[in-house]
């Protein structure tokens, strides 16, 4: 793993928006505009060290899908911070009925610095994880054009189509699939993350609508999720979190009508409810316990940080980095998030060149899919990361 300067693309702005990154620019605190995609820079991996990481990333899966088990069979959802009886319950029996629900895909984000050592899990996003078209597309082009021939570790939009076309069986018939986004989106993330989606599963042909969450409608004569037009909504694939969904105005209505897929009144929720097991930062912590030592882990404990001189507290709940804090020895004492916390082995994140790296590793159904690397000027990877590409040579 090396990273190296290049001059970027003449247009290169215009290229990546045609592309679908529709915000190929940040707005800073200092209200300066800045590169979100940044070409200056690429990083260099081996195939050996590619398919390494491959392994790794699916071995991990396969963990994390264990723990979830776990999860269930010894009823630790309140260390997850699941306290509803009836949203306990209901994830429990997502689980169980796992094969008979679609789950699309995820994004571990790991430390690594192609060093030698081995790759560190730092979290799951396994529930609603963003940043995949730039990792499925522009980078890709942007390969093809500047190192014609080169590979790369991206197989994500051939691995979503097929994902779709496998899934559309376990679909309910005579119904759109819907794709939701929060209307509260202001960068337009969410949108772009759920259009790409989209296009993927027409590509495998399904038929699709697009609707925004707070536009989902609740019937109460046929006690059913219907969209603007008051048409029944029988599947959505939602980049909502479960948590949000199940304490909304409307989560009542969620529990209430969900089966978890099957029912002639339920709608079926892409991705699952069991989802919620492996979104949760305490899932960290359950697998440091299920598997102690285990190379590709940091210790990560719920009860405190115990010996730890160093570690990072982690909501268990969060996107971006929020709520996050870095704890040193003789470091500047650091406020700590309210709630529920895991606490987890300070890992400092690579520095190349004062930039600080961290790998997003994608997994559609249960394989590995490609890779997506962001970089930042702080000790957390945060909503001001920027995103730059990769080629293997």
């Amino acid at each position: 793993m090396e990273r190296r300067t290049i001059q970027p693309r003449d247009g290169w702005q215009q290229t990546v928006e045609e592309q679908g990154l529709i915000y190929p620019l940040t707005r800073y605190p200092d209200d300066v505009l800045r590169p979100y995609w940044d070409e200056s820079a690429y990083y260099v991996f081996s195939l050996p060290e590619v398919e390494a990481l491959e392994e790794v990333v699916e071995e991990l899966h396969a963990m994390c899908l264990a723990a979830a088990g776990h999860i269930v069979a010894e009823d630790r959802f309140a260390d997850l911070g699941i306290t509803d009886p009836r949203v306990a319950e209901l994830v429990a029996e997502a689980w169980e009925r796992r094969a008979e629900l679609p789950s699309v895909y995820g994004r571990f984000d790991l430390r690594y610095d192609g060093r030698g050592g081995p790759a560190k899990l730092l979290e799951y996003n396994a529930d609603t994880p963003t940043s995949l078209v730039e990792a499925a597309s522009p980078q890709w082009f942007w390969m093809e054009e500047r190192f014609p021939g080169a590979d790369q570790w991206n197989s994500l939009h051939e691995r979503l189509v097929d994902a779709w076309r496998k899934q559309a069986k376990l679909l309910p018939p005579g119904s759109p699939l819907y794709f939701a986004h929060s209307a509260a989106d202001k960068l337009g993330e969410d949108l772009m993350t759920v259009a790409y989606l989209r296009e993927t599963a027409e590509q495998a042909g399904l038929e699709t609508e697009q609707i925004a969450m707070q536009e989902i409608g609740w019937d109460r004569m046929s006690r059913r999720f219907v969209d603007k037009r008051l048409k029944f909504m029988r599947s959505c694939f939602k980049l909502y979190p479960w948590e949000w969904l199940t304490t909304d105005r409307f989560g009542p209505h969620v529990l209430d009508t969900l089966d978890n897929g099957g029912g002639t009144g339920s709608t079926l929720w892409i991705e699952p409810m069991w989802k919620m097991l492996l979104s949760n930062k305490a899932l960290l912590a359950i697998l440091w316990e299920l598997y102690p030592g285990h190379p590709n882990l940091l210790p990560a404990y719920l009860d405190g940080p115990r010996d730890m001189a160093a570690y990072v507290a982690k909501p268990l709940l969060g996107r971006e980095g929020a709520g996050v804090s870095v704890h040193q020895a003789g470091g500047p004492e650091v406020a700590v998030a309210e709630g529920p916390l895991c606490y987890q082995e300070f890992a400092p994140l690579p520095d190349f060149d004062g930039n600080r790296v961290v790998l997003g590793a994608w997994v559609v159904e249960d394989e590995a899919a490609g890779l997506g690397i962001r970089e930042s000027a702080g000790l957390v990877t945060d909503e001001y990361a920027r995103f730059l590409p990769h080629v293997i040579l």
